[in-house]
């Protein structure tokens, strides 16, 4: 039996905050399908590539932006997701601080940082990627230490329960949550340091400890 061609793209959901907002990096489509449309970062794998390799290819053509880690997140192959051919794509995720403006280009019109409240209508099935990648970072953020990928080198304790606030849209207890994560093991490490920049009294800065997993989670009910 003779199989159809296909082939395979890879398209990024890149979270950060921004002004106290849960953002995703965006493209202008300048090309069709869905010229003028937005869209995730990606496109076509070439032939001697890994995917890792062409995801992050993809980005800095697209944008001019470089993040340090990317992780598969899921793979999509419906029929008719593309109208040009069929096309599995492998999406990718990656949580980052605060980027600088991006700058589009290869088939990109335009880049930059949208609130995920705001993405809305993109083309091909990349509503639905954002929304899985979305629902992916909050659930890591209840498992793994990334909820520190968001911030800088050296941070307080408010500013990452403002990460976890703004990605999981909810408030949270902040003598609950200080008491949570300053209590697990390995999450946090003292820099030894102080700083107002949050208002008020020095808060103690720190910086992500060696752990990768986190025990107990911070879920997301309990914090």
């Amino acid at each position: 039996m003779a199989h159809p061609p296909f082939a395979v793209t890879v398209d990024l959901v890149v979270l950060t905050v921004r002004a106290d907002e849960l953002c995703v990096l965006l493209v202008r489509r300048g090309e069709e399908p869905f010229r003028g449309r937005d869209a995730l970062p990606g496109g076509f794998v070439r032939p001697d590539e890994d995917l890792a390799t062409a995801a992050a290819r993809e980005l800095a053509e697209e944008t001019g932006l470089a993040v340090g880690h990317l992780e598969q997140l899921a793979s999509y192959g419906d029929p008719d997701r593309d109208p040009r051919q069929r096309v599995v794509t492998v999406a990718h995720l990656a949580l980052v601080p605060d980027q600088p403006v991006p700058t589009a280009g290869t088939d990109a019109a335009e880049a930059r940082w949208v609130p995920v409240t705001q993405a809305r209508g993109l083309a091909f099935d990349h509503d639905r990627v954002l929304a899985d990648g979305v629902e992916r970072a909050r659930a890591k953020l209840e498992y793994t230490a990334l909820g520190t990928a968001f911030c800088d080198g050296e941070f307080t304790v408010a500013q990452l329960r403002r990460v976890y606030e703004v990605v999981w849209g909810r408030a949270l207890d902040p003598r609950n949550f200080h008491r949570k994560v300053t209590g697990t093991p390995g999450l946090l490490e003292p820099t030894g340091e102080t700083t107002t920049r949050d208002g008020g009294r020095p808060a103690q800065l720190f910086r992500r400890g060696a752990a990768e997993q986190l025990h107990p989670p911070l879920l997301r009910a309990d914090t």
